[in-house]
């Protein structure tokens, strides 16, 4: 097949930890053609997905790199699969990248769906499954905001289309900064913000667990660093092995049939203790952790759901 990844630059990304490096390495194995391009190199030229990149090859065997070819420009109707996985910001630009590629979804499999991707914002698909998570409000009405703390005490205050970790902060019980906060967060963006109760759990570790078509592979337990709130690995989150609990599989039984029915084949929700925070479409990761803890070749339970919807889809 051919296999096209729109993504940030290919030759900065950790080779070690990188899931979309995974996923490609992955393919290469499976004897697939595979082309890289970042989104700003994608453009819409009378009504077709046009994009600027480079054929690819993943070369060596511990400390693995990639080898590019010349820039070329293509068309992506031409290509089998198309992977968006540029990471957010889910801003306007990100948007924009998913309105292209609905111009290619007849020839083409997208993943994840690109429709749904944009209809799915991770902090906002989570409010389709209001017994899963903990208490939420999303808004830009700091009288809202007040009253909220005012109920729930200690809360954690983030941008609605925020990404790993960026504009995290808790409110504990006696904080009075609320409304500078607002103010500070209403000075970069227009976008609402997410209110939520604080778990206290979250010490314990935030677990990302990995869905494929709808279906739960596997899990890690992210660790936040002593005296932070945030377990994201970008911001010193620590990996561990965890393990799939009963209210964990309950949770992905619950939101599977949805993922599945509009086309969200790579999803990472994240649990902390009983609660369902994030339902993650965008740009997901977590698979070559759970690789080196658990040896479940994540990458390759994709590949094999893509072949499959692939066989559907051609016919």
């Amino acid at each position: 097949m051919k296999v096209a990844f729109q993504m940030d630059p290919i030759t900065k990304v950790d080779t070690k930890a990188d899931s979309t490096f995974r996923i490609a390495e992955e393919a290469q194995l499976r004897g697939h053609l595979l082309f890289y391009y970042e989104p700003d190199k994608l453009t819409s030229e009378n009504g077709k997905a046009i994009a600027a990149g480079h054929f690819f090859k993943i070369i060596g065997q511990g400390n693995k790199s990639v080898e590019l070819g010349q820039e070329e420009v293509v068309e992506l109707n031409e290509f089998d699969v198309v992977w968006l996985r540029q990471d957010p910001p889910f801003d306007m630009h990100y948007i924009t990248t998913t309105f292209i590629l609905n111009a290619v979804t007849a020839q083409t499999l997208v993943v994840n769906n690109p429709f749904w991707v944009r209809n799915f914002p991770e902090k906002l698909l989570v409010l389709n499954f209001p017994e899963l998570i903990p208490p939420t409000t999303i808004t830009k009405d700091i009288n809202v905001l007040k009253a909220f703390k005012e109920k729930h005490g200690d809360i954690i205050l983030k941008p609605l289309y925020g990404n790993g970790g960026s504009g995290v902060l808790r409110l504990n019980l006696n904080d009075q900064n609320l409304e500078s906060i607002v103010e500070m967060y209403s000075n970069f963006s227009r976008e609402p913000l997410v209110a939520q109760k604080f778990l206290p759990q979250v010490n314990k570790g935030d677990k990302r667990i990995i869905l494929v078509n709808g279906d739960p592979v596997g899990a890690i337990n992210r660790v936040p660093i002593s005296g932070e709130i945030r377990s994201n690995m970008h911001v010193g989150g620590t990996a561990n092995q965890a393990s799939l609990t009963k209210r964990d599989l309950d949770i992905c039984e619950t939101i599977g049939p949805i993922l599945r029915e509009k086309g969200q084949i790579f999803v990472g929700i994240d649990v902390i203790g009983e609660f369902l925070t994030e339902i993650n479409v965008t740009s997901p990761t977590g698979l070559q952790e759970l690789e080196r803890f658990d040896d479940i070749n994540a990458a390759g339970r994709i590949w094999d759901s893509i072949d499959q919807k692939l066989s559907l889809f051609k016919n």
